[in-house]
């Protein structure tokens, strides 16, 4: 069964994105990816990537007003409406666009249940995006029209008959996660010494490889210097402060209730960040003018400013 859009983007391999770690940038990225990579042609969408990387939220902003069945509230929609559609298919009513998580619904359905009603389903001309896609892949005989992996970056590939297996794109964003949860929870503990000592402005934030970059108006004035933060945060590390899930918009520090827009993308306890560094002075953006603080963990933090993004 092969399920290839020949209609376009034939010559797109693919394509790499940061990966956001908070709820509004991911589903932004999910309605850019939807308008530059998404073809009407595409009935089978598959997504990969660990619990807690951002895919439903993506789903959420490739496919605004899709009823999701694994809802972030808890809400677990029974019976699964994909199951359905081949038996009670009247055409005009029926959706479009059907959601199925792999990894929830093999706790109530055998796997080869699951792959029969995505190629019924298909085969009547509906979409259907399909998260943990790898786990219902051997099952289906054909892979995705479009494949994504979230990890620390975000891969976009269309397969063709000579790959990528979705083996191969979760072999690379399951050994990238836990980077990236070590980003984020620096990332919000530099914000949290850096609100203790003087800093007024809610900063932006944005991204670099293996690091992150808060976004000021203007250079903050701070009561003490950027090698003063830095030996904070590396202080909290070194203390392994807890850092826990509280609800949708807030993750603990230790006791203390911290906003945080992405609260289940964090390390258990800081002293899983490695090798955090900050860099000792503000950088001027020449297009915009704001003033960005960068910080990265592992191996990058050798790293000059310029060759963080480096190719190669």
């Amino acid at each position: 069964m092969a399920y290839h859009s020949d209609q376009m983007q034939k010559s797109h391999l693919y394509t790499l994105f940061f990966a956001p770690r908070g709820f509004e940038r991911m589903a932004e990225l999910g309605s850019q990816i939807a308008q530059q990579y998404l073809s009407p042609f595409d009935k089978l969408i598959g997504l990969v990537g660990l619990a807690g990387s951002g895919k439903s939220m993506m789903i959420k902003g490739m496919f605004p007003g899709l009823e999701l069945v694994n809802d972030d509230d808890g809400v677990n929609i029974r019976p699964l409406p994909l199951l359905e559609v081949s038996e009670n298919d009247t055409g005009f009513y029926t959706a479009h666009t059907y959601h199925v998580d792999i990894h929830f619904e093999a706790a109530f359905t055998q796997m080869h249940a699951l792959a029969s009603a995505i190629k019924d389903a298909v085969t009547l001309g509906k979409r259907v995006v399909v998260e943990h896609f790898d786990q219902v892949y051997p099952f289906l005989g054909g892979n995705a029209d479009l494949l994504i992996g979230i990890g620390e970056e975000v891969i976009i590939t269309r397969p063709t008959l000579f790959g990528p297996e979705p083996a191969d794109i979760v072999d690379i964003v399951f050994k990238s996660q836990p980077i990236r949860r070590q980003i984020h929870s620096a990332e919000d503990l530099c914000e949290y010494v850096l609100r203790k000592h003087g800093m007024a402005e809610r900063c932006l934030h944005s991204d670099v490889r293996h690091g992150f970059i808060l976004s000021f108006t203007a250079k903050p004035n701070l009561s003490i210097s950027l090698e003063q933060v830095e030996r904070e945060v590396k202080e909290l590390i070194a203390a392994g402060i807890p850092i826990s899930f509280q609800d949708d918009m807030h993750i603990r520090i230790g006791e203390e209730s911290w906003g945080c827009h992405g609260p289940r993308m964090h390390v258990r306890d800081a002293g899983e960040i490695k090798n955090f560094s900050l860099n000792k002075e503000f950088i001027t953006d020449p297009i915009s003018g704001r003033s960005l603080l960068v910080g990265v963990v592992g191996e990058m933090g050798t790293q000059r400013i310029n060759d963080l993004n480096k190719i190669g």
